[in-house]
């Protein structure tokens, strides 16, 4: 949900009743905001409990001053007053405002509805949240109209005498909370001016004292877009001493004090190790034992793809005929279990004294990435080993679609199953994007295909994914693949054909005590299978 704060200036503010008045929210008027120019529409901003929300400073929830008591709504906007503490900061902020030193009121809302128009943010729905005393107004027509405080105190210098207020007279453990609003009215004690040499010392400590929000003000720049900033550059040339404080440079700066300036490192962690297994992800699955170095599986099938064991068979036979009788005769397809790990070393020194735990982080990422990759390479490696080849093809989108249709026919023919998966390389990835039919029309990676028939439907290869659709067939492309276009750089397969068996991956870390160094390192374990090799057909080229 978008939070917004935007300025208003303050109407009235009166020190006897520490009341402050103004309106909070201006209807139809642009306003920049803390997320750039926004208009409210009229209505558009509600208040559940108006007694609920707080009068801060700077939009700090940690300084209170005041709560809100009251609220008003028009086709102009939204006005409210504020009843304020008694608190030392309370008082602070009444001082601030009768002196014109704070004159804006800067509300919070968070914004649940709103469309962008041209160079604004119509805003439809608000809630307000809080509201904060600041240095000005942002909008020109929300001007101070009445100081009510201004007035009392002139009237008191004429008639000498002063309000000397109770909370003031209160010890130097006074509390700065704003735990409630007294809403009574505050007891005053008016004293003679031949008195006031008594109160002086009191009253004279209450008028040094800076109030401590002083502090934290800061300079509103009046360069809000590119042409004030070329208006003040201008008039700081000229010599206007109001647009130097906005333009000039200082005469001490980074340059000339670099000690002051040190060097800071982002969390962000550039690689480009990071690649998907997509070789695996194109083959079915298989959870490997816990135990043993290999794994057996039965059938039919032998390695080399053929029938080397004995299915049943049925046959037609005459009326009271001999049933054939033929016995299944199978053999195990076996897989070995291989282990797949890494390490890295770390001194004690970096362990101990690194500041940054991002480290720790990408350590185990680039460790995960690295088995990935590895069991990745390893999978291609066996899948290139087995299978059947196609007919030799053109490095071309035609000698891809002939391969395609071909190998698709013959995985069915060959495995019982249908080919789903096409695995390529990054050269077929270049390959697919940038065919064309002989109008120059894309053929893969055609976005609105000709409405006018099926052509340029061919796939979708996307340039921002490495998955797509080739000729019906999911695409995969895999970095690992045999580079370019060239033999066993593609490979359409049936996922049943080719299983994957992993464990899931583990951790160790041993303390080498003799040198203070600790090593990190990841293992695992995994086996595959061709189960059915002539459900494979590599890619070849002529």
């Amino acid at each position: 949900m978008l939070h917004l704060t935007f300025n208003n200036a303050i109407e009235a503010a009166d020190t006897e009743r520490r009341m402050i008045t103004g309106k909070i929210a201006p209807y139809g008027e642009v306003g920049y905001t803390s997320a750039g120019p926004v208009v409210f529409e009229q209505g558009s901003i509600s208040i559940p409990d108006i007694t609920k929300i707080k009068l801060l400073m700077q939009h700090d929830t940690n300084k209170p001053v005041g709560r809100a008591t009251y609220s008003s709504d028009d086709e102009n906007g939204v006005y409210a007053s504020f009843k304020i503490s008694s608190s030392s900061r309370g008082q602070d902020a009444l001082v601030l405002a009768q002196e014109n030193l704070v004159s804006g009121l800067s509300v919070g809302v968070d914004v649940s509805a709103s469309k962008q128009m041209k160079g604004y943010l119509s805003v439809t729905a608000a809630v307000l949240k809080e509201v904060s005393l600041v240095e000005s107004a942002a909008f020109d027509s929300a001007a101070v109209t009445d100081i009510a405080a201004a007035k009392a105190a002139l009237e008191a210098a004429k008639t000498k005498t002063t309000i000397i207020h109770t909370e003031m007279l209160e010890t130097e453990t006074e509390t700065e909370s704003e735990e409630a609003v007294d809403t009574a009215p505050i007891e005053t004690l008016e004293l003679p001016a031949e008195k006031l040499i008594e109160a002086a010392p009191v009253q004279a400590a209450r008028q040094i004292i800076r109030p401590s929000v002083l502090d934290s003000q800061t300079v509103r720049t009046p360069i809000t877009s590119m042409p004030k900033y070329t208006e003040h550059k201008i008039k700081a040339a000229l010599g206007n001493q109001d647009s130097m404080l906005y333009i000039t440079a200082a005469d001490d700066s980074f340059s000339t004090n670099p000690a002051f300036n040190p060097t800071q490192y982002l969390s962000e962690f550039i690689t480009n190790t990071r690649f998907p297994r997509s070789a695996i992800d194109a083959c079915s699955r298989g959870v490997l034992p816990a135990t043993g170095t290999t794994i057996n599986v039965p059938s039919l099938v032998d390695s080399n793809g053929g029938l080397n064991g004995v299915a049943p068979t049925v046959t037609v036979e005459a009326e009271a005929g001999a049933v054939s009788n033929t016995g299944m005769v199978t053999e195990y397809l076996t897989g070995t279990v291989s282990k797949y790990s890494g390490m890295n070393t770390l001194s004690v020194e970096l362990l101990e004294r690194t500041n940054d735990p991002n480290f720790f982080a990408e350590l185990t990422n680039q460790l995960q990435v690295a088995y990935m990759n590895a069991t990745d390479a390893a999978v291609i490696a066996a899948i290139n080993a087995t299978g059947f080849t196609s007919t030799s093809v053109a490095a071309t989108a035609a000698g891809l679609i002939s391969y395609t249709a071909e190998s698709t026919a013959n995985v069915y023919k060959n495995s019982g199953y249908f080919a789903q998966n096409f695995v390529g390389s990054t050269g077929i990835y270049n390959l697919l994007l940038g065919a064309v039919d002989t109008t120059g029309r894309p053929i893969f990676n055609a976005y609105q295909p000709n409405p006018s028939s099926l052509a340029n439907a061919g796939g979708m290869v996307s340039n921002n994914s490495v998955r797509g659709n080739m000729l019906g067939l999911d695409l995969y492309v895999d970095r690992f693949m045999t580079a370019g276009v060239a033999d066993n750089s593609a490979f359409i397969l049936a996922p049943e054909a080719f299983t994957v068996y992993e464990s899931p991956q583990a951790f160790m870390s041993v303390n080498k005590v003799s040198n203070l160094q600790v090593e990190i390192a990841i293992y695992g374990f995994m086996a595959t299978i061709a189960k059915i090799p002539n459900g494979i057909c590599r890619l070849n080229i002529t």
